[in-house]
């Protein structure tokens, strides 16, 4: 059963506020995704780096760190099941539990049906939902309190039903490595991502890649990833194939 993540989140308080206390600026997202880096891992998959795409990344950070309804989830680890090492927390415009990440969809301080935690959010969302055709509908957040917390190599779950899914992360806070590989293993890729960073995983990337946040024993501060999705199961992508032109109208979803 997922804990309460009060407790575990008092104790970090102090330092996540620490992280954030220098300028603050209004936060907005850079709708022309300017310095745009596109890599292709292989024929079928590729990933877009944007530097510093959220402007007003540390106020981001401090209040979803302060305002969100923290989980510590376990998870299945050799044979055991485990306390995850970091803290996680889940929104949908849905409403759907089967998108709620394993969250007790009854809890009182649930997130579906609500308005994004943050104004800027909902910006992001339809940024994200214009230029890449696709329709992002939840958002997951995962926070990263220090180098202890991690994320084991894995490919996200949208590979079971969805062909292609694309997957986009922004990250604040203080920067960590995120490592790409071939799924089952290979030679890595990494990227130093936090600090407004945006990173997005297309085309085959769920099939054919898995990716991790290696602990690391280096003194890092906290890091907070915001990870937006699209899980409707009775969507197609467009015909012609090309998932970044922009002509998919996904205002019925941007709610």
């Amino acid at each position: 059963m997922d804990a309460p993540a009060v407790d575990l989140l008092a104790v970090d308080a102090e330092l996540i506020w620490q992280q954030c206390l220098f300028a603050f600026e209004e936060p907005q997202v850079s709708a022309d995704f300017a310095g745009l880096m596109r890599t292709w891992l292989d024929d079928t998959s590729w990933v877009d780096y944007v530097p510093h795409w959220l402007g007003g990344a540390d106020l981001v950070f401090s209040e979803l760190v302060a305002k969100l309804p923290w989980r510590r989830r376990e998870v299945t680890m050799y044979d055991k099941r485990l306390p995850e090492p970091r803290l996680t927390s889940w929104w949908s415009s849905l409403g759907d539990g089967n998108l709620n990440d394993n969250l007790n969809d009854n809890l009182n301080d649930n997130l579906n049906d609500r308005p994004e935690p943050l104004p800027v959010l909902a910006s992001a969302r339809q940024t994200l939902t214009r230029y890449y055709s696709r329709p992002f509908d939840s958002i997951g957040f995962n926070l990263y309190r220090d180098g202890r917390d991690s994320v084991a190599w894995h490919a996200d779950r949208e590979r079971y039903y969805q062909e292609d899914p694309v997957v986009a992360i922004l990250s604040t806070g203080a920067p960590r490595a995120f490592q790409i590989r071939p799924l089952g293993g290979g030679q890595s890729r990494r990227w130093q991502l936090g600090l407004g960073d945006l990173f997005v995983m297309g085309g085959a990337c769920q099939h054919q890649w898995e990716h991790c946040v290696p602990k690391t024993a280096t003194a890092v501060g906290p890091r907070l990833s915001i990870m937006f999705r699209h899980n409707l199961a009775d969507w197609q992508p467009p015909q012609s194939g090309i998932y970044n032109s922009g002509t998919y109208n996904g205002a019925q979803y941007l709610r």
